[in-house]
């Protein structure tokens, strides 16, 4: 069961009145092009857009949707969580931030990391 809070956060990436989320409101936040973000969760930039592959693209932007939630709800800001995400390296990462990470396909990492902050083992 996840926290109330990484719920509500989530709900801001949806897509309508479907139960997906939704690429082009990710990019937007993220502040990155469509294609930026397929490369991102390493899909195709064709696969990100088509209807067909909507389970997959929704697989895919799942661990950014929840990264994002869990550090909005740390930084109390979604914007803040933004600039956390593109911008502050992570410890033990060689500089590199959640961005990077998520881009090498270790978000659950990031999610370690961030789990772990919360618990108090980083603070």
């Amino acid at each position: 069961m996840q926290p109330q809070g990484l719920e509500i956060g989530a709900v801001r990436f949806g897509d309508g009145g479907s139960p997906f989320l939704s690429a082009p409101r990710l990019s937007e936040q993220l502040g990155v092009t469509q294609s930026e973000l397929a490369k991102l969760i390493g899909i195709a930039r064709n696969t990100l857009t088509a209807k067909t592959a909507t389970r997959r693209v929704d697989a895919a932007l799942s661990p950014i949707v929840r990264i994002l939630a869990m550090a909005a709800e740390m930084a109390g800001d979604e914007n803040r969580a933004v600039i956390w995400f593109k911008h502050q390296p992570i410890p033990g990462w060689a500089g590199k931030t959640a961005y990077d990470l998520v881009g090498d396909g270790k978000a659950d990492q990031v999610l370690a990391y961030l789990e772990a902050v919360r618990s108090g083992v980083y603070a």
